[in-house]
């Protein structure tokens, strides 16, 4: 691509603090930067699935979902929150554009595990219906909700929820994105002391998944990152609730989580 591409994964617990980063979005799309969004919403599937008495279950960070899950989920991803961000955007000035993976069977995946039910992994992701829209000139706004591959013949379509961390990752990496930033609602990855660490290579990262430091809902935040570094040039942690912290980011990129293969 002749633009600086970068993928910006916006997770749902910073949603509620996107007042300049929307802003910062559509200042960085004008400026000539090509920002392709991924965003999550756990938060607010967690207070849809309770409001229906649904129970919430969690293995590595991933969301266990059951058919009545998955139909939350999308509704809540690829509905609501998609579009009110597309609207933000919009009324800021943006051009904004809300796409699933299912649009134009953009994102495909596989099962990742019975056990966590319909969760997908192993993306395989078909370019084109996104570049039309790069083409376009629209900011991108991906839900992480993706078609499930089809091995021989037909059938209705199945939905499946994947991460949306796993979903930037492979974005970035399709894409050889120049940046994967990541805009979370913490200050960093942070060792067992509780200190921000500046810099891990991809090696030390690992390290940190296997030792327990890095648990939760960052280990598909590290993971995405590793993988994407394959072809992007960096991977960046940072904390999203800093006002304009994405206009601050490609300025001095300051502050947060590095992973790189070089310092």
């Amino acid at each position: 691509m002749t633009k600086t591409t970068l993928v910006i994964k916006v997770g749902g617990s910073a949603l509620g603090s996107l007042d300049t980063s929307l802003a910062d979005l559509v200042a960085l799309h004008q400026s000539g930067l090509r920002p392709v969004v991924v965003h999550g919403g756990g938060d607010l599937i967690s207070s849809w699935l309770k409001r229906m008495g649904v129970a919430t279950r969690f293995v590595r960070g991933l969301r266990v979902t059951d058919a009545e899950t998955m139909r939350v989920v999308a509704a809540v991803l690829a509905g609501l929150v998609n579009k009110e961000l597309v609207a933000s955007i919009t009324t800021l000035g943006g051009r904004a554009f809300g796409m699933s993976g299912v649009e134009g069977g953009f994102i495909r995946a596989s099962v990742a595990d019975p056990e966590l039910g319909y969760v997908g992994s192993a993306l395989e992701i078909d370019l084109r219906p996104l570049n039309d829209v790069l083409k376009a000139g629209y900011i991108p706004v991906i839900s992480p909700i993706c078609l499930q591959k089809i091995t021989g013949g037909g059938g209705p379509g199945v939905l499946l929820n994947v991460n949306g961390d796993a979903v930037a990752g492979q974005l970035a990496l399709s894409l050889r994105a120049s940046k994967l930033v990541f805009l979370t609602d913490v200050a960093g990855i942070c060792d067992a002391s509780g200190e921000v660490i500046p810099y891990l290579s991809p090696e030390e990262a690992k390290g940190l998944i296997s030792s327990g430091v890095v648990s939760g809902g960052m280990i598909p935040k590290v993971e995405a990152c590793i993988l994407a570094l394959e072809k992007v040039q960096v991977a960046r942690i940072i904390d999203g609730r800093t006002p304009h912290a994405l206009l601050r980011e490609m300025e001095d990129g300051e502050g947060g989580t590095t992973i790189g293969r070089t310092r």
